[in-house]
């Protein structure tokens, strides 16, 4: 990929929580990687704590170190833009979903040649989730439908179909056969995918539900909204375990809200949430007090749309820039976010 190269960060902003511009002193230069991929990344996720699967509107899927931002493996076959990537944590099986209506499943000990196709859709697949232990895999579209397959043959096991269901997003609860599912229809669903029936949804929002993350516990999940203006764009915390139970809202965004992580940080740190925008801004919040604690405005970045948590004080954005944006927590007298390197 090219020798890295650093340069400084004067794209990069930090932000009080009430949204002032903070004095930052010296500013660490940002280490610049060759590119891994050729247009804007569209989704990124954590495979192990070093490295990070993601994908484009290049049309490819790449395995990298955000450590040292070696490209370890790029796999192509999609015909179109790929829209989601996920991957059980530590397995050597990545998956991707694409504007081609199909999912690809990928082996990072086999060949560039994808090792399953999973076709059936019949639009764009939007929704990707895998069984934490890698076993099931279940997707979503904006054909309205949900569907779960058999990961050895591709088979399709079943499939539901809900008028205005056009699905943005999917993740799965672990330790439990549940699925987490947001809609353009404004509603949170929860899936029971023995039987690919919803076990539940949540009260319908005002806006577009664009993307969902669940704690690693099991007990609570988050959803994002879409937004323009300041209107909207809000981060929403539910109990998994209370229907209809609206814990906490994270309000801040100016536009669309496209993706939220709880983050692993340990006992001793506040436990905290954090979201990225169109509006280019990563946000840090209590996830308690619903308070925002730290802003990072990655200008020149265009509209974020994934974020990724690492090791214990580590995300990744993914951008229309293009790049893979690396981002590291500062303890001090106030939390920050600082960009460090670009992949």
């Amino acid at each position: 990929m090219g020798k890295p190269q650093s340069k400084s960060s004067f794209h990069t902003a930090k932000y009080r929580a009430d949204g002032s511009v903070g004095q930052t002193g010296p500013v660490r230069a940002v280490r610049q990687h060759g590119p891994v991929h050729t247009d804007a990344v569209t989704s990124v996720a954590a495979l192990t704590p070093d490295l990070c699967v993601s994908g484009g509107r290049d049309k490819s899927v790449a395995v990298c170190s955000w450590r040292s931002g070696a490209t370890l493996h790029r796999f192509l076959g999609h015909q179109r833009e790929v829209t989601k990537v996920t991957s059980a944590l530590d397995s050597s099986r990545v998956f991707s979903a694409s504007r081609d209506k199909t999912v690809m499943m990928w082996e990072l000990h086999g060949t560039s040649e994808p090792s399953q196709h999973f076709a059936g859709h019949d639009l764009v697949v939007t929704g990707l989730a895998v069984s934490p232990d890698a076993s099931q895999l279940c997707t979503g579209s904006r054909d309205n439908t949900v569907c779960k397959w058999d990961i050895e043959t591709g088979e399709c096991l079943g499939q539901a179909t809900i008028s205005r269901n056009l699905v943005t997003h999917l993740c799965w609860v672990p330790g439990e056969p549940y699925v987490v599912q947001t809609s353009e229809d404004k509603t949170v669903r929860v899936w029971d995918n023995r039987e690919l029936q919803v076990a539940q949804a949540f009260p319908a929002g005002r806006h577009i539900q664009t993307c969902c993350a669940v704690s690693a516990d099991g007990r609570h999940c988050l959803s994002t909204s879409s937004g323009c203006a300041g209107e909207g764009g809000e981060a929403t915390l539910w109990d998994l375990r209370q229907t209809r139970n609206r814990v906490q809202e994270y309000r801040g965004h100016f536009q669309t809200t496209t993706s939220c992580v709880f983050l692993p940080w340990g006992p001793a740190l506040t436990s905290s949430i954090a979201t990225c925008s169109y509006d280019s801004t990563v946000k840090l919040w209590d996830q308690d007090t619903g308070a925002c604690l730290a802003t990072l405005c990655l200008e020149g970045s265009g509209p974020l749309a994934s974020l990724a948590a690492c090791d214990s004080s580590t995300l990744l954005c993914a951008s229309s820039s293009p790049g893979i944006h690396v981002l590291q927590l500062r303890e001090g007298a106030e939390q920050a976010l600082e960009e460090v390197a670009v992949l």
